[in-house]
């Protein structure tokens, strides 16, 4: 395991990570440290507990807001997929009776082809 120091509100943190995950965990503990010094900047010293907690809650907020809009999209994606299908599926029908009204037409036409060839010549008149 690797380990990290973070800071946030101007506090080092010592922290563990996967190896390879250094960077990462330390952009997560700046981002959150941001939110952190927005709200001691809205709300002034009112403990560090109550700063952390109110900063957990706004990124669960946010989580919440996204996981939302990701609901929406997926949902979204789930009916263009299924319009999609619904149009090829179309498409799949209309060549099939496309292929099958040319077999028709080539069957009447071999009909025809057949019963001009089978005809005598007509006959020069004297």
């Amino acid at each position: 395991m690797a380990q990290v120091t973070v800071t946030i509100d101007g506090k080092a943190y010592r922290m563990a990570c996967e190896e390879g995950q250094e960077a990462h965990l330390t952009e997560l503990a700046s981002e959150f440290d941001r939110y952190v010094g927005h709200l001691k900047g809205q709300f002034g010293e009112i403990g560090d507990l109550r700063i952390t907690v109110m900063a957990g809650i706004m990124v669960m907020d946010e989580m919440a807001e996204i996981n939302r809009r990701l609901a929406a999209a997926e949902a979204e994606l789930a009916g263009f997929r299924e319009g999609r299908d619904t149009v090829l599926s179309g498409v799949h029908n209309r060549e099939e009776a496309v292929a099958h009204a040319i077999s028709d037409l080539a069957d009447r036409l071999n009909g025809i082809t057949r019963k001009l060839t089978q005809r005598p010549a007509p006959q020069p008149q004297a």
